[in-house]
């Protein structure tokens, strides 16, 4: 499995445009072939700045949608909004206590 970590910086005038866009296409991204998971993050300390957390089944299935049709509109409207170039890891989950 590996998960996928993006931080995204908004202009302030564009968070409310984002925060629309990943809500009309969270379950499509989590129902993409491969997402087993999805979660969006907000910093309390600066409310400009977002993560998305997914787990994918493998690096071939993150490329898929990175180079899907869904990818390229949902990233057309979202990368517009950026006051930052956003940062992305993908990284293999060692250890997960409860």
């Amino acid at each position: 499995m590996l998960v996928r970590i993006v931080k995204m910086s908004f202009e302030p005038s564009g968070i409310e445009e984002f925060l629309t866009n990943f809500e009309r296409n969270k379950e499509k991204i989590r129902n993409f072939e491969g997402c087993n998971f999805l979660e969006l993050y907000r910093d309390q300390n600066n409310t400009s700045i977002f993560f998305t957390y997914s787990y994918w089944n493998s690096e071939d299935d993150l490329n898929n949608y990175r180079h899907s049709e869904l990818f390229k509109g949902v990233w057309a409207n979202t990368k517009p909004l950026f006051n930052e170039k956003p940062e992305a890891w993908s990284v293999e989950k060692l250890e997960s206590l409860k």
